[in-house]
């Protein structure tokens, strides 16, 4: 089942049951995937741009809770952490930090990436063999913790 059919058919299911954030969550989803396919671009959506369109919603869901949390919303971040993790569901299971952390210190050691300067080496590397199962922030900040030696 593609990830347009299976949200189709978990929108049909959150109608039937009453369950407006995971409507609402899934809707905006929806509209994701509809803005790609009228976006002209003329190809068939691929796994990697269904990741796209998950891992955006998931990033803006991320920053809400953050910035709700500054000003003291807390029941607006409650409901945007109940939407990232509506989201969660259709993303590939993410990595611990100390899997992350592993990940990391083994790529710095193939690439021989030792020092500050090395750091966008090892993120590019990074990033792109933990794509879509870590967290970039993540990355980021074990990779710094790496190269600086803490």
């Amino acid at each position: 089942m593609t990830l347009t059919e299976n949200i189709v058919e978990q929108i049909k299911t959150a109608m039937k049951s009453g369950d407006k954030i995971r409507l609402e969550t899934l809707r905006s989803l929806r509209a994701g995937i509809l803005e790609f396919e009228k976006s002209g671009i003329g190809r068939e959506m691929t796994p990697d741009d269904e990741f796209k369109i998950l891992n955006s919603a998931a990033k803006k869901r991320k920053d809400s809770i953050e910035q709700f949390e500054a000003v003291g919303y807390t029941d607006r971040a409650n409901t945007e952490r109940t939407e990232l993790a509506i989201i969660m569901e259709f993303l590939p299971a993410q990595m611990s930090e100390d899997e992350v952390r592993a990940a990391v210190k083994e790529l710095a050691a193939s690439i021989g990436a030792t020092q500050q300067s090395d750091f966008g080496k090892l993120m590019g590397a990074a990033t792109k063999a933990l794509k879509g199962k870590a967290d970039g922030s993540l990355i980021q900040a074990i990779a710094k913790q790496l190269l600086s030696g803490t």
